[in-house]
């Protein structure tokens, strides 16, 4: 399968640079994993949308202000997103005009008076690209706080703003650990959850942290060849336990977000139920994959030659996912992480 076969013209204007001026006011278009059939809807509409057997999926990771900025020695500002700690208390980081960041460059963090918050140093170069830094005191809350911005993706051609500390961040978010949202997330809001529960429908949480390779092109000829990031995920001994007797009950399991499918495939086996807990995973979901857990999914319109557009393929059939987003993009629905969304139902 070539990656190009996963081209479609998206108008510039049909990607949101904001979000909807109240969550959940969005757009839902309802597809036929199966039969392609499609439906335009609202999200208000998603709780009628679910039968009384199913069960909800969510990912409560929380989005870190990972977005930084340093002055390095010769005057230039540097982008530092922060994507994982290690145990030395150095961290791994994505770092702007990365050829240029040799191993042993220095970097001061500035406050706004101009006075130096923690000092860096580059240590490594990472086998994937992104930089082993070091710094004078470890990272702490603090720093995030006082000097982060919320990493909205590239395809948001602005600056963040303060709205966007709430918009990019799920009403459940609880463990911090992503530089991504999982987006499909922020349509919810309280009342809706509570429709949901009202049907009987139990909903559950899951952690996957976002990695920065989320945005990430596939840039292999082939998709085949193409090698996902690696991501950490955790389900907790309750969940784990529940959704697996969901599924022997033969309920159907609706996961909210691409972020919370790829924690249930991967931590399924081919028995259908799930096995592991916590793990690192870079499962790579396309066409020819099996789904072994996981029956519909809540997710926002992806973008082309993206993973998550081969992942939303496998789950209903290139052609039918190509067929509704032309009608999607015929009736303006608005595209990517603050546009509208799609269920893809069983």
């Amino acid at each position: 399968m070539l990656t190009k076969d996963y081209y479609f013209e998206l108008p510039d204007e049909l990607i949101a640079q904001y979000p909807s001026s109240e969550r959940g006011n969005d757009r839902l278009m309802l597809l036929d994993r199966f039969s392609g059939e499609y439906k335009d809807c609202m999200v208000s509409d998603f709780p009628s949308l679910l039968t009384p057997e199913s069960v909800i999926v969510v990912n409560n990771s929380k989005v870190r202000k990972a977005r930084t900025y340093a002055v390095s020695e010769s005057g230039g500002t540097v982008e530092f997103l922060f994507l994982s700690e290690n145990a030395d208390s150095s961290w791994n980081c994505m770092v702007s005009k990365a050829k240029r960041q040799r191993v042993g460059k220095r970097y001061s963090f500035l406050l706004e008076d101009g006075r130096a918050y923690v000092n860096a140093v580059i240590l490594a170069d990472n086998p994937d690209g992104t930089k082993r830094v070091g710094f004078d005191r470890p990272i702490k809350n603090e720093f995030f706080t006082l000097l982060g911005h919320v990493p909205l993706p590239p395809y948001i051609k602005r600056e963040d703003e303060f709205s966007d500390e709430k918009r990019y961040q799920t009403i459940y978010a609880k463990k911090e650990g992503s530089v991504a949202s999982p987006t499909a997330g922020l349509h919810f809001t309280s009342e809706l959850l509570e429709k949901i529960k009202e049907r009987g429908i139990e909903i559950y949480e899951v952690t996957l942290h976002v990695g920065a390779g989320t945005f990430l092109p596939v840039r292999t000829e082939n998709i085949e060849d193409h090698h996902m990031h690696t991501e950490h995920f955790e389900i907790s001994d309750d969940v784990f336990d529940a959704l697996n007797k969901a599924k022997a009950d033969g309920k159907q399991i609706v996961s909210i977000g691409t972020t919370s499918l790829r924690t249930l495939e991967s931590s399924a086996d081919e028995s259908g139920f799930l096995c592991q807990k916590e793990g690192n995973t870079d499962i790579f979901i396309h066409p020819g994959y099996k789904f072994k857990f996981v029956d519909s999914l809540f997710t926002n319109f992806h973008t082309p030659e993206s993973t998550l557009l081969m992942l939303v393929s496998a789950l209903a059939g290139k052609e039918n996912i190509f067929r509704a987003y032309e009608h999607a993009i015929e009736k303006r629905y608005h595209f990517f992480s603050y546009g509208d969304a799609m269920f893809i139902r069983s």
